[in-house]
């Protein structure tokens, strides 16, 4: 492969007091950095998007999109937010796009056989050794969490931390089975995809975010490729996730949801199934089915917090859910609240708590 360019940033190039100056350095730098690469796999070519240069003696931070998406409309309001210039600096970003999802893709023939979820989990090795990155830090949305679970799963010791937004670690039974070939007789592939990503009343309510997804899915030139994608993940398998059990996630995860979300009781029953001395999980308020588009900064402070409980960036400046945390105590006698915040701050690395945010 070609050689990553170190680019070197500091805490002058930018006054952190300033957020759109902060944002505007973080999407220029994201964009100068920005390599793409077509990599060889097992299961079919795979386009990967490198923002930044590798950190020594640091993971790679490696994100996984879900169906109807590419890696820009999941992540870029995340990635391109302010809060996550910290982040941008700190590591090297790999965003995978799922075979034939990327922008430009070539639209399969018909028949065409597209990968199973657990095959997509098993690119992901290919792409590691071609880059040369020894372990990550993955952050999946909806299927593309279920495929960073999967690699997790039967590759522990190159992950060191997850963050899974809307996770559904179950297999679809028989009656949700039955619900989805009744929806497909009466609703098309774009309704259903976008019903999997908003809440009925995100999709009701009609927002600028939401009318904004509805005519990228809906004028989509790879709408057949963005159909097998979404086969693959109803075809799922079980993870099998039993807490205290031998199938389990070791390394640090924070599961995210949106309170109302499509996928809150999935989420719920995951975390259920993990060890909760490793597992953070954050419940956010008014962020609807896509809680890194919806609210992007509330998700990189948080995920400041987790990779600080992991041992990095220790001195990182904790600024919006900080102020959040202020406020929230000033008003506590009004309403009730719950949190606990993991005590990365205080204790250093290695320490994970649980991280449970009711009302952002």
């Amino acid at each position: 492969m070609s050689e990553l360019q170190e680019v070197q940033i500091t805490e002058d190039n930018v006054n952190m007091q300033d957020p759109l100056k902060a944002a505007e350095l973080a999407a220029k730098l994201l964009a100068v950095q920005e390599q793409k690469h077509s990599i060889e796999t097992p299961y079919g070519m795979v386009t990967v998007t490198i923002q930044g240069s590798p950190k020594p003696k640091r993971p790679a931070i490696v994100t996984f999109h879900d169906v109807g998406m590419d890696h820009k409309l999941c992540f870029r309001s995340l990635f391109e937010n302010e809060d996550m210039y910290e982040i941008v600096k700190n590591f090297v970003v790999c965003h995978i796009d799922a075979p034939g999802q990327e922008e430009g893709a070539a639209v399969y023939p018909a028949g065409y056989q597209y990968p199973s979820l657990d095959q997509l989990a098993e690119t992901i090795p290919s792409v590691l050794q071609y880059l040369n990155f020894p372990s990550i830090i993955g952050i999946g949305v909806g299927a593309g969490a279920y495929v960073l679970a999967r690699y997790t799963l039967t590759h522990p010791n190159t992950v060191e931390g997850l963050v899974l937004v809307n996770i559904d670690p179950n297999a679809k039974g028989w009656m949700d089975w039955a619900a989805h070939k009744l929806t497909g007789l009466t609703s098309s592939i774009s309704e259903m995809i976008l019903s999997h990503l908003f809440s009925t009343e995100e999709l009701s309510g009609n927002s600028d975010i939401v009318r904004q997804y509805k005519t990228a899915i809906l004028n989509s030139p790879i709408l057949g490729n963005n159909h097998l994608y979404w086969n693959s993940y109803n075809s799922r398998r079980d993870l099998n996730l039993e807490r205290g059990g031998d199938v389990t996630l070791k390394c640090p995860v924070m599961l995210v949801v949106g309170d109302q979300a499509p996928h809150e009781d999935a989420v719920v029953e995951c975390n259920s199934k993990l060890d909760p001395t490793q597992t953070s999980f954050l419940k956010m308020a008014d962020s609807g089915g896509q809680p890194q588009i919806t609210q992007p900064g509330k998700l990189a402070e948080a995920f400041k917090y987790f990779v600080q409980g992991m041992g990095y960036m220790a001195s990182s400046c904790m600024t919006r859910l900080s102020r959040s945390r202020t406020a929230s105590l000033s008003s506590e006698g009004n309403r009730s609240r719950s949190r606990t915040l993991s005590q990365s701050s205080e204790s250093g690395a290695g320490q994970q708590g649980t991280f449970t945010e009711v009302t952002c």
